[in-house]
């Protein structure tokens, strides 16, 4: 019996051998570049499912047989970095509001596709009421839809206490736009150059004091998931069989791997405009339609702080649809720029996003 009960442990302790293994494969999938291996450059997505299962490994070790939770230890701590990009735990610190600025990135999904209750638009009246200095808006497209929706001239008309404005489409087939509002002068903006037909990104200059600061504000190439996909992947949660399961991963996967390439190059020419970027404070924001384990996040990330990994707390879900938990909304700042209390507000349900938020400080030389 003692013999069986040896065999058996190692058989567990097999299975968790493979997935410290997958942990760290999939920890470290930001790294494989998916133009040249798109599927298995997805498996960022899986992280935290490893991530659980170790986590129960360990803990199952400690109580049944202490000296082999040493592994999942091991996984655990080779994987760190990673685990405090997924999900960072920070403790608030104290600011002064004169030395900082606030800034909010938000996909508005066209302002909740333009709609008004008696009158009011509730992400127009959320923006003003954050009254951040500045403002970077995706999906921010407003075709005229009648009286009854909302107009371009009245999202001018309620945030006309931001002096400066700029507003450019994005992508080959238009459509889509993106905003930046500033209370600072917005000195210059051009399109980044890279193929997409519906998606962009656009980098700006924006006087604040004696410092100019390099703004780029980026909505990446979406996942190309229609709503049936999603219903589909919904259904795979929420009632799961084999069949379904299997043709739907296919299915998802493949497109997933397909909009994976598409943002890598994407991802590259943002890159390439922060190391040129002709003013030593950056600022990177919006919707990056990947997660934190991804290599759009490393790649765009590199020479940069994430604010909510720096700033935040918890996993930061910032896309609100279909089940798809994952934090895709994004502020990067240079590592002369500190940043407090980056929020992905809850408070807020009218688009697909959630909004984020924080305050940042610029260091002067002295501070760093």
């Amino acid at each position: 019996m003692k013999q069986i009960g040896h065999a058996f442990s190692y058989v567990i302790l097999s299975v968790n051998a493979f997935l410290v293994g997958l942990l760290l494969l999939t920890a470290y999938s930001p790294y494989i570049n998916p133009t040249v291996h798109p599927v298995e450059s997805c498996m960022g997505l899986t992280f935290p499912a490893f991530l659980i299962a170790n986590c129960l490994f360990f803990l199952f070790w400690l109580i049944v047989q202490r000296k082999y939770a040493l592994l999942s230890l091991l996984g655990l701590a080779l994987c760190f970095s990673p685990i405090k990009t997924y999900f960072p735990i920070n403790f608030e610190e104290s600011y002064s509001n004169e030395e900082t600025l606030k800034i909010l990135s938000y996909n508005t999904k066209s302002f909740n596709n333009l709609e008004k209750k008696e009158g009011k638009n509730s992400i127009l009246n959320y923006i003003k009421a954050v009254d951040a200095d500045i403002v970077c808006l995706q999906e921010y497209a407003i075709p005229y839809r009648g009286k009854k929706y909302l107009s371009e001239r009245e999202v001018r008309k309620e945030l006309n206490h931001y002096r400066y404005r700029d507003i450019k489409q994005v992508g080959a087939k238009g459509g889509n736009k993106i905003a930046c509002y500033s209370k600072y002068p917005i000195l210059s903006s051009r399109v980044i150059a890279y193929e997409s037909q519906y998606n962009g990104s656009v980098i700006y200059e924006i006087k604040v004091g004696n410092d100019t600061l390099s703004v780029i504000n980026n909505h990446l190439e979406s996942n190309k998931l229609t709503q049936k996909d999603k219903t589909l992947y919904k259904s795979m949660i929420e009632e799961p069989n084999a069949d379904r399961v299997k043709s739907g991963a296919r299915l998802l996967i493949n497109k997933l791997a397909e909009a994976s390439a598409i943002r890598a190059k994407q991802a590259e020419a943002i890159a390439a405009e922060i190391k040129k970027a002709p003013h030593p404070y950056v600022i990177v924001c919006g919707d990056f339609n990947d997660n934190p384990i991804s290599y759009t996040h490393r790649v765009i990330a590199e020479e940069l702080d994430d604010a909510f990994v720096e700033s935040g707390c918890g996993l930061g879900i910032s896309y609100n649809q279909n089940r798809f938990y994952f934090r895709i909304d994004n502020i990067l700042i240079s590592k002369n720029i500190q940043s407090y209390q980056c929020t992905v507000d809850r408070s807020i349900r009218s688009s697909d996003h959630y909004p984020i938020w924080c305050y940042v400080k610029i260091k002067k030389q002295e501070e760093k």
